[in-house]
């Protein structure tokens, strides 16, 4: 409880007045002085003072009434509620007939929060109202409001309504006024809640009858206030039972005070429906109140309730169903509705009811009246499920009857409880049931009838008929019993069920008993459509079973094909509409299907797709629906889907031919041709005689054919073209009728008059062409003609336009045939008006298309015709056909062409390119037109139209442009050589174009001509030489002998670039020689082949004949060279010195002496032709062949740095030219090795410069990384290794790259002894060795390179073989090597290194001879040597020969000097330095040795920064004890690397 402050200082007020002027007779003065003092600190606040004062007053007085007051009162200010507790109960206990004490107490427990005061709390209350009821009034209306307030909180109803009715009777005892006691008695109604049904029956009587005070109470009457109560007031009462002649009492009075308000009428009528009695007083009521208000739900329950009754169950569903959705707590109103259902057979809907009267129930309490109405529902229920029929149904309603406390003595319980077994099946279970109930209640009509449903089900007509003729006696007027009857018959035996007139008999009486069981009315529509043939009656039957029962999917379907069958399909489509507009997801598959199919003829193909995929959705595994929506997807043009559809069809189906056959056609529309061929053949294995298969496999080839010739590959068109006659020839072994197998075999026939007739071999079926042979091989004559017949027989079987416009097409390529191969013209003449008369005819017929408009002005404008009128007429009725028209505006413009009116050909042009500017024909023509008139712009147009699509003439055209503006060497500087021929890729574009050419027409010899140029052009010998024979045996008879001429010339020159001399000189000799180029060639070929002489008296004659300067010294600089082959080295000098006192001096003369003086060793001689070469310097073609002089040069003057400065100044200024990156990676290692890491980044960019040919790049790269010591365990990616693995991969042949390849291995092989770890690449010398010799002898290179190649690979593989220890197999080898090239002075030094090997390893002193042997050796060998130097210098040292070690190392410093040899001269300092710094480790005193050791290190880093040659000076100082630290800071890298690079 809880008290305000104000409440606090009245009581401490009152309570120091009350001890102000309470007189008691004090014994002691120090009391009296006591209690003031306590008094004053109380006022005063100081209560533990006042606690002290009242404790002194305790020991003189210890029942002092006001010290244990001020005691409690002081305790509960200090929060010490238990010590104020005590005080307060001894004060009452002292004087209980005093206030003080109990109000103290009432404070205290109204401010405690603890547990358990409520009690103490009331019974204070209850003393303190005794108190106050005699002297204060008004504080013991306060004090009682607060007992009611404390009650309520305990929901002590009983006594809050009994205190204030007290209350009220004292207010009453005083005389107060009536608004005040209204007041009070409304303050009741809501103390007390509308839960007090659940309480003591006084309670309820205390509750009412403050109603009944209120409602009499209120001053105004009638009044909205007046109403309210009255309404609160029934309602109360309508929560009651008991109290119903109260309730219609206080309705009725209502009414009369009232008689507007309808609420009074709507409570009464719930009471009489929750009642379960609806009586004619109860039914009085609710019209009553539908007369008041029509949508007044208690009214709608009670009128459905009363068309129950009447058994007008479809208005006693509407009517509670609306009922129920205002008032939805209605138990009885649920019941209601699930019994009408139950009689209209909706199970599922009565299931339901059934539930929410059940869910409602579980809310109410268990008196007898709700259990009665409980068990109702769930008996209702329970039929319901058991009518659902289904297993898990059934256990449902198994598990509702067992709720019914009755069901074992209720037969018509055990009854259902067996149907609910028979439907789960337990059929054992159910036979018990109804045989017990047959023998305990004989009479009973449901026993009989279970047993007849058992016997139905164990399909035992015959016992059946008789348990329900049973049931029927006993329940006649039963519906359900009769259909079960008439289903007996309808099922027995082949008598009765060809009769159905039992079954007819018994269907109709169910229908008369029982006019809602759809399921009879769908048997009766079988019997009138099956047996009686009655299809408007069987309609109408299923119509009525629909009606009924919307979900009988047969009677829908069974409904809707007939109305469809007897024409009425607005009924079918509503009966579809009305279906899909309800059904569910996955639902109504059979209502989807057909709406879908009706769409689907409708047209209406987006509705037809959306309705058969809801059809899916409710059986995704129906291999129908799959192919019904396959066909919409196709009629709305959605191939991908329809496709995908029929192939799930043909998935579900495996044996369903049209699935497949459909799938394979729309892969054929989608040009999946080999897709669609493979679905074809798979038909075919299933039925042989499909003649859609052949067709469509026929049409497959025959697209694919075409497809084919656009691409000029003619071998397999004609391949494809045999099939398709193959194919469609045997459908029309079967199929003979049908005329579009006849045109087809005519397209096929007619598609071969592009290919060129001496390829034209095909092979057709005897029966095709009247013969009993098997296959019969036709030429292209032939076939042309069969194809003329073939379109014949189709016209015979059927007339149409586009059958003869191909067939005029047909005649037409068949006289393009003959005149090509110059038939008789009689002949020609016939077969073009033919063609004439059939496109005439063929126009005839259907005037309006523009194909056979433009066919005939096609054939009208042909040589052989001529009727240029026709034509010109012909193009424009075609044009004006369709305005969209490229074809016969381009052939219009060529028309005009032909005719010489260029402008207006031009114009035709131009509106074609304007219709459709991807078209090439009209490009052609206009290239034509340009070339016509002579316009620049004719080389783009021709090449516009090989880019847009080939075509011959274009092809033809583009290649002799090509062709011309290469053969004039005039214009190679000029910007539009350089777009039209570099930028363009001309020569490759032109070579494509002209191959294709070539293929498909193989007569034209200036086509093989410009083949063969081109051929040239690109480096393909091989190709150059077949177009050049080609175009010679085309001219061989010709009468054209100049040109005849020419292309044996071009012939010969290509026989010698390939190598046939003698056949070269041949052809040459073949012509009459008159022209210098025939010279030249031959003089060439004379060359060549090695006769010299003659190649000089050829030479001659040309010199004799040149005329220009130029030529001249090409000349003369052919003779050098002749002179030179024959080692006559001063004429040939002669001969180039004259070639450079020409006016015109040529670049090639001056490399050609600049290169002898490279030959013989002339410095001077080089040097001045360089001199002269490089003074042409401002022609950029040849910049590799002058950069090679030009470092070769460099190199013989000994400028190694200026070699590789050449190379990066010609890179420079032409950093996209990859032979430049590669020549300076292949001599970075060679002349400045210290520049390895860039000559590997040079070989890098080579290589992606170019992919092709990066050979060499790759090769060079690796050799660079070895020379800079790069490794796999420095980089694991990029390394020497892994770059020549790469080039050994893509150039196998190559021998060069398997000796670099072993110089890898051995590299880390090396690496693998430094780190002590186990080699990976262990054995592979001999293998390597053998490969390198193998590759040599396959390619054709010079003896001496593949010699050189071979010696070093040997000398590797010995190395390798005896660093691993294998001294035997590594002398074998030398020993083999010196037999078969005795002459190798590095193998016999390594032949003595092997032999000594052993002899160092045992530590012993060699013998002077020995010494002196090996020092022969070297010095006989190899001189220039500087790595045998080393090795002698490692024999001496082991021999403790310091001095001569010493001066061999010395020698090979000066022979790397002498050479440039870089690595030589670093390897020697260093070793040297080595040297030195052993013997000063020794501690011998001399100082010649570290001051050799900071010599040779000193030199070493002037060379380059060594990082070995600051170890070796850090060590010196360490051996004198000095600052070495320091030293050994700059050492940068791992001593390990650092010994691998010297190694190497």
């Amino acid at each position: 409880m809880h008290c305000t402050i104000f409440d606090i200082n009245v009581f401490s007020l009152s309570l120091i007045f009350c001890l102000l002027t309470y007189r008691v007779i004090m014994s002691n003065k120090e009391v009296k002085a006591a209690l003031k003092s306590a008094r004053d600190a109380i006022r005063n606040k100081e209560y533990k003072e006042a606690l002290k004062h009242c404790k002194a007053v305790l020991k003189h007085e210890k029942n002092n009434y006001n010290a244990w007051v001020f005691i409690g009162l002081a305790a509960a200010e200090l929060e010490q509620p238990d010590q104020a507790q005590s005080a307060y109960k001894k004060a009452a206990e002292l004087e209980p007939g005093q206030l003080l004490a109990w109000q103290g107490l009432a404070n205290l427990y109204e401010k405690s929060n603890q547990t358990g005061v409520v009690e103490n709390l009331s019974n204070v209350y209850q003393k303190l109202l005794e108190l106050y009821e005699s002297t204060d009034k008004q504080k013991w209306c306060e004090i009682c409001r607060k007992l009611v307030e404390l009650y309520q909180q305990e929901k002590k109803h009983l006594e809050v309504a009994r205190t204030w009715h007290k209350m009220i009777k004292k207010k009453q005892e005083e005389g107060a006024d009536n608004a005040e006691l209204h007041q009070l008695w409304k303050r009741l109604i809501q103390l007390l809640p509308d839960s007090t049904q659940n309480q003591d029956n006084e309670t309820q009587q205390l509750l009412l009858t403050a109603f009944e005070h209120a409602v009499n109470s209120v001053d105004v009457i009638p009044s909205e206030v007046h109403q309210k109560l009255y309404k609160d007031f029934i309602q109360c009462l309508s929560k009651f039972p008991h109290e119903t002649a109260r309730l219609k009492k206080a309705c009725d009075d209502m009414m009369v005070l009232y008689p507007a308000m309808s609420y009074p009428l709507e409570v009464l009528c719930l009471h009489f429906i929750q009642s379960g009695s609806f009586t004619e007083e109860a039914l009085h009521c609710c019209c009553r109140l539908m007369e008041m208000d029509s949508s007044s739900s208690p009214g709608l329950i009670g009128l459905g309730i009363k068309s129950l009754q009447e058994k007008k169950y479809e208005e006693a569903v509407k009517s509670l169903t609306e009922g129920l959705k205002q008032t939805s707590r209605c138990q009885a109103a649920w019941y209601y509705l699930a019994e009408a259902q139950m009689k209209m057979h909706k199970y599922k809907e009565a299931v339901f009811s059934s539930n929410q009267a059940l869910k409602i129930s579980g809310q109410l309490d268990d008196s007898s009246i709700n259990l009665q109405q409980k068990y109702l529902v769930l008996r209702l229920k329970a039929e319901a499920l058991i009518k659902i029929s289904g297993a898990d149904t059934a256990e449902e309603a198994i598990k509702t009857l067992e709720q019914i406390s009755d069901i074992n003595i209720d037969p018509l319980l055990q009854a259902l409880k067996g149907q609910a077994y028979l439907n789960k099946g337990l059929i054992d279970q159910a036979s018990k049931v109804a045989q017990q109930l047959v023998l305990s209640h004989p009479h009973l009509a449901e026993a009989h009838a279970l047993e007849g449903l058992i016997h139905y089900n164990q399909k035992n007509y015959q016992e059946a008929e008789k348990s329900f003729q049973r049931a029927i006696e006993r329940k006649a007027e039963t519906g359900e019993y009769h259909h079960y009857l008439g289903l007996t018959y309808w099922f027995m035996g082949e008598e009765i069920r060809k009769d159905k007139t039992k079954a007819l008999t018994q269907f109709l009486k169910a229908a008369k008993l029982d006019n809602y069981m759809g399921n009879i009315f769908c048997y009766l529509g079988h019997y009138y459509r099956d047996v009686a043939g009655e299809k408007s009656r069987a309609r109408g039957c299923y119509k009525k079973a629909f009606e009924l029962d919307g979900t009988d999917g047969v009677a829908g379907a069974a409904a809707v094909d007939l109305s469809v069958e007897l024409g009425d399909t607005e009924t079918a489509l509503a009966i579809l509409s009305a279906v899909t507009e309800r059904a569910s997801a996955g639902t109504a598959k059979w209502a989807w299907l057909r709406r879908g199919l009706y769409y689907l003829r409708a047209g209406q193909h987006s509705q037809a797709v959306a309705d058969l995929q809801a059809a899916l959705r409710a059986d995704p595994k129906d291999s129908n629906c799959w192919e019904s929506l396959g066909e919409a997807y196709l009629s709305r043009g959605g191939y991908t889907t329809a496709l995908k559809s029929f192939t799930k069809a043909s998935e579900l189906n495996p044996e369903s031919l049209y699935s497949i056959y459909k799938a394979a056609s729309i892969e054929q529309i989608l040009g999946k041709y080999k897709d669609a061929i493979a679905e074809y053949q798979q038909i075919l294995k299933k039925s042989k005689e499909y003649v859609p298969a052949l067709k469509g496999l026929g049409e497959c080839y025959l697209m694919m054919a075409r497809a084919t010739l656009a691409d000029y590959l003619d071998g397999k068109v004609l391949d494809y073209i045999e099939q398709a006659l193959e194919y469609f020839t045997r459908a029309t072994k079967h199929r003979p009728d049908v005329s579009c197998l006849w045109k087809l075999l005519g397209d096929a026939c007619t598609l071969v008059h592009v290919i060129s007739s001496s390829k034209v071999n095909v092979k057709v079926l005897g029966s095709l062409i009247g013969q009993n042979v098997s296959k019969q091989m036709l030429k292209k004559s032939e076939l042309l003609s069969l194809g003329g017949r073939c379109y014949g027989r189709a016209l015979k079987l059927m007339s149409l336009p586009n059958t003869w416009c191909d067939l005029g097409i047909n005649y037409y390529r068949q006289a393009q045939h003959l005149t090509a191969a110059g038939s008789d013209m009689n002949e020609i003449s016939e077969l073009l008006e033919k063609s004439l008369q059939c496109l005439k005819k063929a126009v005839r017929l259907d005037n309006k298309n523009h194909l056979y408009w433009n066919a005939l002005g096609v054939v009208a404008c042909c040589s052989g015709v001529g009727n240029y009128a026709l034509a010109q007429h012909s193009f424009i009725k075609s044009v004006q056909a369709e305005q969209i028209n490229v074809v016969a505006w381009t052939n219009l413009g060529v028309l005009y062409l032909a005719t010489e009116n260029i402008q207006q050909a031009h114009e035709a042009f131009k509106v074609a390119q304007s219709l459709e500017p991807s078209y090439l024909m009209c490009w052609i023509g206009q290239a034509l037109i340009a070339e016509t008139v002579g316009s620049y712009e004719t080389m783009d147009l021709f090449r516009h139209t090989t880019e847009l699509s080939m075509h011959t003439e274009g092809a033809k055209g583009y290649a002799y442009w090509v062709c011309s503006t290469l053969q004039d060497k005039t214009n190679r500087e000029t910007e539009l050589y350089r777009y039209n021929i570099v930028q363009m890729n001309a020569i490759p574009a032109a070579h494509v174009v002209l191959s294709k050419y070539t293929e498909r027409i193989q007569k034209d010899a200036s086509a093989f001509m410009m083949l063969g140029y081109l051929n040239e052009y690109l480096q393909l010998k091989k190709q150059a030489t077949d177009a050049y024979q080609r175009a010679v045996s085309l001219l061989k008879n010709s009468e054209d002998k100049e040109k005849y001429n020419i292309a044996m010339q071009n012939y010969g020159r290509s026989l010698c670039a390939i190598g046939q001399y003698d056949k070269a000189i041949q052809a040459y000799m073949s012509t009459p020689l008159t022209e210098l180029d025939g010279i030249i060639g031959v003089a060439l070929a004379y060359f060549r082949k090695g006769l010299l002489q003659d190649s000089i008296k050829a030479y001659e004659r040309a010199l004799s004949l040149a005329e220009s300067e130029q030529d001249k010294a090409h000349i003369l600089t052919a003779l050098a060279i002749i002179e030179y082959k024959q080692n006559k080295v001063d004429p040939a000098k002669t001969l180039l010195f004259k070639c450079s006192l020409l006016k015109e001096p040529i670049t090639e003369s001056l490399q050609a002496l600049c290169t002898l003086g490279l030959i013989k060793q002339d410095v001077t001689l080089a040097t001045a032709a360089l001199k002269e070469l490089l003074k042409h310097t401002e022609r950029k073609d040849n910049v590799y062949e002058r950069c090679l002089i030009t470092a070769a040069v460099y190199a013989l003057q000994g400028r190694n740095v200026g070699v590789q400065r050449q190379a990066s100044k010609a890179i420079h200024s032409n950093p996209d030219d990859h032979a430049l990156w590669s020549l300076l990676s292949r001599l970075v290692p060679v002349y400045t090795p210290q520049n390895a890491k860039g000559g590997a980044v040079a070989g890098n960019v080579a290589h992606i410069l170019d992919l092709n040919h990066g050979e060499k790049a790759l090769l060079h790269t690796a050799v660079n990384q070895l020379a800079v010591g790069c490794h796999s365990a420095e980089d694991k990616k990029n390394n020497a290794l892994k770059d020549i693995q790469k080039a050994v991969h893509l150039f196998p042949d190559d021998p060069a790259a398997w000796a670099v390849l072993m110089g890898a291995c051995h590299a880390e092989n090396t690496l693998v002894c430094l780190n002590n770890t186990q080699p990976k690449r262990t054995d592979l010398e001999m293998t390597l060795v053998a490969t390198v010799s193998a590759k040599t002898k396959e390619k054709d290179l010079s003896a001496k390179y593949i010699q050189a190649l071979e010696d070093w690979s040997l000398c590797q593989a010995v190395t390798g073989l005896k660093e691993a220890g294998r001294i035997t197999e590594a002398e074998a080898l030398c020993t083999k090597g010196l037999k078969s090239c005795p002459d190798q002075p590095d193998l016999f030094l390594l032949l003595r290194q092997v032999q000594c090997k052993q002899l160092f390893q045992s530590h012993k002193e060699l013998p002077d001879a020995i010494l002196e042997e090996l020092h022969k050796t070297v010095m006989s060998s190899n001189f220039t040597s500087v790595t045998a130097w080393h090795w002698l210098a490692k024999v001496y040292q082991s021999q403790r020969m310091m001095v001569a070690a010493e001066m061999c190392y010395r020698k090979s410093l000066q022979l790397a000097s002498q050479h440039g040899n870089w690595n030589g001269k670093l390897s020697s300092l260093l070793r040297l330095a080595l040297l030195a710094l052993e013997i000063c480790m020794a501690n011998i005193s001399n100082d010649h040795w570290p001051s050799l050791v900071q010599e040779a290190t000193t030199e070493a880093l002037k060379l380059s920064f060594c990082p070995l040659a600051v170890l070796l000076q850090a060590l010196l100082q360490y051996n004198h004890k000095m600052g070495a630290r320091y030293v050994f800071s700059n050492t940068m890298y791992p001593t390990q690397t650092i010994w691998l690079n010297f190694k190497s």
